[in-house]
């Protein structure tokens, strides 16, 4: 059993309320950072990871424990912004251009814009994918999710995410190309 599907319990079933702090804590900041991806603002995705804890804290669904707590969160997370989505269809929002790294003090100058560089262009090819493409890439490599668990949160079998992460590498490639980037750098 994962630490926040047992503070998730303890919350739910007995009001502790050291459960759901917990939650925040271990996992608002990688269900901000997924939900950017989403969104492609960094404070829409704040504010549809405070909704998906506020529906938490206020509905307290049920965990159908078919997968692990972080796969059910993001699901959840991801339905909000799906939703949130289809309202604002109209006026979308300007894309993160970067976001903030932390790095250690031993880097040099150049080496730190060098991979500043690379991932500007990484997250500008990436937002170049089709939304499908950007969820599957994001889940697997950036928050480090199985197949299952991606399959899962997209609501896809994991076949389907399979064939699709297959596509997206591909696609990703193509365009990192276009645009001159290097792998051998990475």
């Amino acid at each position: 059993m994962d630490n926040g599907a047992s503070s998730y319990r303890r919350y739910r079933d007995n009001g502790d309320e050291n459960g759901i702090v917990e939650i925040i804590r271990d996992y608002k900041d990688g269900l901000i950072l997924y939900l950017t991806s989403i969104v492609g603002n960094i404070r829409t995705a704040e504010e549809l990871a405070e909704d998906t804890f506020v529906l938490l804290g206020t509905k307290k669904p049920a965990d159908k424990g078919k997968g692990s707590f972080r796969t059910w969160l993001y699901t959840i997370g991801r339905n909000i912004a799906v939703d949130y989505l289809r309202k604002h269809r109209r006026h979308p929002e300007l894309p993160l251009g970067e976001q903030a790294e932390l790095v250690s003090e031993e880097d040099s100058a150049e080496t730190l814009y060098l991979k500043k560089e690379q991932k500007i262009i990484l997250h500008k090819a990436m937002r170049k994918l089709p939304a499908d493409y950007q969820q599957v890439l994001w889940l697997t490599y950036f928050e480090d999710m199985s197949n299952k668990d991606a399959a899962q949160v997209m609501g896809r079998s994991v076949r389907s995410v399979e064939s699709l992460l297959y596509r997206a590498k591909k696609s990703l490639r193509s365009q990192l190309e276009t645009e001159g980037f290097e792998y051998e750098n990475l």
